[in-house]
């Protein structure tokens, strides 16, 4: 019944997210979820919002959520644009920002919706490529473009960079909005949400589905001088005017506020990443520096797809990516302390 699809229906190669088998009950580290429970306190705005309430709509604008989050980064309400999970905030972006005659330009190794999300707003796009030791070179973000984005740290790799290099990209290119996807940047990167003040060209996206636990949530956010958030209000409003509901603002907004339970978890998701790099080395694996909630690791014998299956068979998922450059590498999502013990073990038995 294809028949019925449009030439650009036809021509789109939709995003693949990772699998979630319902055969059986897995180790899951394959989609950089939280391995921990929401706050305790996100939880509870959680309950208490699903009252009589629930009849009326949200708040289009989610100020709490905003103020939330302005208050812990220390800027204003006016910088903030809030959607349903930073994907659809991604998209937004790409649809009211990125949309020009010249293409943009996004890494040849990283996030797959954005070749996604070009093609789907029919922008033209170049990849650059990153070093052959996997590393992000700004410096080669060069020449006339739409514009410029990028994940810090990137993915699948988890390599970051840092905020002089994101500095001179955005003082090389006044003209065009940089885009920084800091998905992962709380594991270890730096946030560039500082320089906004000082550059009204950039734009940072940032999710509450890994450090805060909140996946099933679906809430993102993005950072940016007014007029780029006034561009993303725009499309939104011209396409879903309520994108988070009154359940969604209240819990992301108690898991930006508690901040207490937030930076417990994040270290303890960073100190067994460390032990994990440790182990996996020892084993002969290959792994990258990573600043990000999982580590991308070639076994000793670059089979990573035999790896990846005979892991499956035993129950634990890992992604893998049967693309150029990085065949022979996994991409682990860092788990509890017992979640990755029973990995390696079962790596090691391999």
């Amino acid at each position: 019944m294809s028949q019925y699809w449009s030439k650009l229906v036809h021509d789109l190669d939709p995003y693949v997210p990772g699998e979630q088998p319902k055969d059986q009950r897995y180790i899951k580290l394959n989609t950089n979820e939280c391995p921990y429970p929401p706050s305790p306190q996100a939880l509870a705005a959680i309950h208490a919002a699903a009252d009589e309430t629930l009849r009326l709509y949200p708040d289009p604008n989610a100020d709490e959520l905003k103020d939330a989050i302005a208050d812990y980064y220390g800027i204003a309400r006016a910088n903030i644009f809030v959607g349903n999970g930073s994907d659809e905030v991604l998209a937004h972006i790409f649809h009211g920002l990125l949309k020009h005659d010249a293409p943009i330009l996004y890494p040849d190794i990283s996030y797959s919706f954005y070749p996604v999300y070009a093609t789907l707003y029919q922008i033209a796009a170049r990849q650059i490529p990153l070093r052959d030791d996997f590393s992000l070179n700004l410096a080669d973000y060069s020449g006339e473009n739409g514009g410029i984005i990028f994940p810090n740290p990137n993915a699948p790799t988890g390599m970051a960079v840092g905020l002089d290099a994101i500095e001179q990209l955005l003082q090389a290119n006044p003209n065009s909005v940089v885009v920084v996807d800091e998905a992962y940047v709380d594991f270890g990167a730096e946030t560039a949400i500082p320089l906004v003040a000082k550059y009204p060209n950039l734009l940072v996206a940032q999710t509450f589905s890994k450090s805060r636990s909140l996946a099933g949530l679906r809430v993102g956010f993005a950072v940016g001088h007014p007029h780029l958030i006034e561009a993303l209000e725009r499309v939104k409003n011209s396409f879903n005017s309520y994108p988070l509901g009154r359940m969604a603002i209240a819990g992301a907004a108690a898991a930006m506020r508690d901040r207490e339970y937030f930076e417990a978890t994040r270290q303890k998701i960073i100190r067994t990443r460390e032990a994990t790099v440790q182990k996996l080395s020892a084993l002969g694996f290959t792994v990258l520096s990573s600043a990000a909630n999982f580590v991308f690791a070639r076994p000793p014998e670059g089979n990573a797809e035999a790896v990846y299956l005979e892991l499956k068979k035993r129950g634990v998922l890992v992604r893998y990516f049967n693309k150029p450059r990085i065949n022979e590498y996994l991409r682990i999502t860092i788990g509890t302390d017992y979640e990755m013990a029973e990995f390696l073990r079962i790596v090691a038995d391999l």
